[in-house]
């Protein structure tokens, strides 16, 4: 966690535009002791190179590597814009924070900051309170909502198993594993019986045992028969809030719908975009895989050249870190790009759905290959 205390917080603030917001920022460094007053220059500098606007009316304006010289020590200083800042292309910032990095320490900072507010409803609460304290709880970590434990960790797929027991006690383990639930949940769960959605799709829970919200999915490697019904697929809920609910209304979508052959035979980040909703439903995406070569991975400006990237074009497109979490993020969003924390060497999968699919991950690939605005390591 990064050092970040009540003086390091503006409330309720006022600024005509951009450059009037970032000159304010500047000056609250400089008088905090974190940078000289020459850093201002390469703030609006790095602006005029590309916009640090991360979504979610975010913007984290940081100076240039020629005007780390500037920088005293590692800080930040936090701005809210309770009426919203014109940060180009009809986005809005009402949360501004600036931050001073002596060298690449922004980068680990920046990943952090991007995690905590990944939440676009914590992001609105921050853009209109009136709590000092609670800004800076959020913003450090200390306050925030109970995390919904959902990714290629609690899956389990194509697997030698032959009975629903062994599904049943797979799902409950890893949920025990990821602390989602306790010794109650899996003695409720491994004696119940799951429910059976159809086309060999199955989903179980406990009225005991949730300490958090989380989903677990057991896939066996053939379908086998439960007293003359098909199993194929078995989702294990764990609900300490509503959060998994967008996985079952997800669920029940693809059911109605006849696409459970998706499920079925998706890898585990495909299946987790599937129940994530983040895939399109109609089954007419393209996808193609990347490496990502940039020496300090997908930080803000090689983020912002790839969201610029995608946004050139009309299809949705989804970007998968296959060597982190697995979880799909939008592409045209820098701040749950940047939140994917993709290092050198990982490996992204770009899923396209749209007319344009096919040029966009041609596209896609040759801003890759190209370094982004940075070289390639």
């Amino acid at each position: 966690m990064f050092e970040l205390s009540l003086n390091d917080i503006h409330l309720g603030a006022q600024a005509p535009n951009k450059q009037e917001a970032i000159t304010r920022v500047a000056a609250a460094l400089t008088q905090a002791g974190y940078a000289r007053e020459g850093y201002l220059n390469g703030m609006l500098q790095r602006e005029h190179q590309t916009s640090t606007f991360l979504g979610s009316g975010i913007a984290i304006p940081h100076g240039t590597p020629d005007t780390r010289d500037q920088v005293l020590k590692t800080g930040v200083q936090v701005f809210q814009f309770p009426q919203g800042i014109d940060w180009g292309d009809g986005q809005m910032a009402y949360v501004v924070i600036g931050i001073a990095a002596r060298s690449d320490e922004h980068l680990a900072l920046l990943r952090q900051l991007t995690h905590v507010l990944s939440d676009e409803k914590m992001a609105d609460r921050l853009a209109t309170t009136t709590d000092a304290e609670e800004l800076r709880s959020v913003l450090t970590g200390e306050r925030l909502p109970a995390p919904f434990l959902f990714d290629i960790s609690l899956m389990a797929l194509d697997i030698a198993a032959e009975d629903m027991m062994t599904l049943k006690a797979l799902n409950a383990g890893r949920l025990q594993q990821a602390g989602a639930v306790d010794a109650d949940f899996v003695s409720d769960v491994v004696s119940g019986n799951p429910l059976n959605l159809g086309q060999g799709i199955w989903l179980n829970d406990a009225t005991r045992g949730n300490l958090a919200s989380a989903v677990a999915v057991s896939r066996p490697l053939a379908a086998f028969n439960l007293d003359g019904q098909s199993v194929a697929l078995l989702v294990t809920v764990a609900m300490a809030d509503d959060q998994p609910l967008t996985v079952l209304n997800t669920l029940g979508d693809l059911v109605l719908a006849g696409q459970t052959e998706r499920l079925l035979t998706a890898d585990a980040p495909g299946l987790l975009a599937l129940l994530s909703g983040e895939a399109p439903q109609q089954g007419s995406q393209l996808s193609a895989e990347f490496v990502i070569r940039n020496e300090h991975g997908l930080h803000a400006r090689p983020g912002t050249a790839l969201v610029n990237v995608i946004k050139q074009f009309d299809s949705a497109v989804t970007v998968t870190n296959l060597d982190g979490s697995g979880k799909p993020a939008n592409g045209r969003s820098l701040m749950k790009v940047v939140a994917l924390g993709v290092q050198n060497g990982h490996r992204l999968r770009f899923t396209a759905d749209g007319a344009d699919a096919e040029q966009a991950l041609k596209a896609i690939g040759e801003a890759i290959a190209s370094g982004l605005g940075e070289g390639v390591a």
